[in-house]
């Protein structure tokens, strides 16, 4: 009701307070989600974003992010649709670390004018990683007889059954060297001449918010409501941009929630079997920065 009263108020007459839009991107990045959980992807945060800078006498965007990484496709689409909609609509954006911005989070957080981030906070970890497991033997010791029948002799590669083939790990290396030097031309854009000259810096290390300060990583450390309220003064108001959703966090559709769909229990049943599967991952993502 105070938003209504407040559009029919003539502009003139509102005083000078500014509202700031927000937006929280939280999780890792993956391509798809499950009725358990709700990761990081573009289809998954592009609605909430377009509305945050829909908000037109806003000046600014402020984005919430706590991101441990993952896609670095999907993390690059998501910073790009920030940086198009803030061309678009000519706004500022700020973008502020919660616990974690390190890898795709990080070049998330890139989309930020600025970049605050807690003293504690830990960004970086610009670099590539692929990890997985071998069960060839484990299958061996069971009895069991791995059959792979492909047409294209490379169709097969890194299977995880089977015996790691050098020629296999170096096709993989050089597509992460490639993604690898993305991710570096993204950072260089973006920070220019704020990096420092330190050789560690693209080697996938990463550092509290206080370091990341001094290697140019962030602009500045502190806390949203503190800062922009620095920025645009004490009467400045923060609006947190959300989605609504039904059971199990998914997105309410034109219908509401689908739960009478005859489709709802499978879904259900194999999206809890990934959502296992998703969570394991996440949560190897998370602990490689001691959260």
């Amino acid at each position: 009701m105070r938003r209504i009263f407040s559009r029919l108020v003539p502009k003139r007459l509102r005083g000078n307070a500014v509202t700031i839009p927000v937006v929280r991107l939280s999780g890792a990045i993956m391509p798809s989600n499950s009725p358990m959980r709700q990761n990081l992807s573009l289809a998954s945060v592009a609605g909430v974003i377009e509305k945050a800078f829909a908000v037109s006498e806003a000046p600014a965007v402020a984005i919430a992010i706590n991101s441990p990484g993952g896609s670095p496709v999907q993390a690059r689409l998501i910073y790009k649709r920030i940086r198009d909609l803030a061309e678009e609509k000519n706004k500022k954006v700020f973008v502020f670390v919660e616990d974690v911005a390190a890898s795709g989070g990080y070049m998330i957080a890139l989309a930020g004018d600025e970049i605050i981030a807690d003293p504690s906070s830990i960004v970086g970890s610009i670099g590539v990683v692929s990890a997985g497991f071998g069960f060839q033997e484990m299958i061996k010791k069971i009895g069991v007889e791995r059959r792979v029948h492909t047409a294209g002799q490379n169709k097969a590669i890194l299977d995880p059954f089977q015996p790691e083939k050098k020629a296999d790990v170096e096709r993989l290396k050089a597509l992460q060297l490639e993604i690898h030097e993305i991710f570096i031309d993204m950072v260089k854009a973006r920070r220019g001449a704020r990096l420092a000259d330190d050789p560690e810096l693209f080697t996938g290390l990463f550092w509290t918010g206080g370091r990341g300060l001094a290697l140019g990583l962030v602009d500045g450390l502190g806390d949203m409501r503190s800062f922009l309220k620095e920025r645009y003064g004490e009467k400045t108001r923060l609006a947190l941009i959300t989605q609504p959703r039904g059971l199990f966090g998914r997105k309410l559709g034109v219908f509401g929630s689908g739960l009478a769909s005859p489709e709802f229990g499978a879904s259900l049943a194999s999206g809890a079997t990934a959502g296992l599967l998703e969570a394991a991952e996440e949560q190897a993502l998370w602990r490689r920065f001691g959260l």
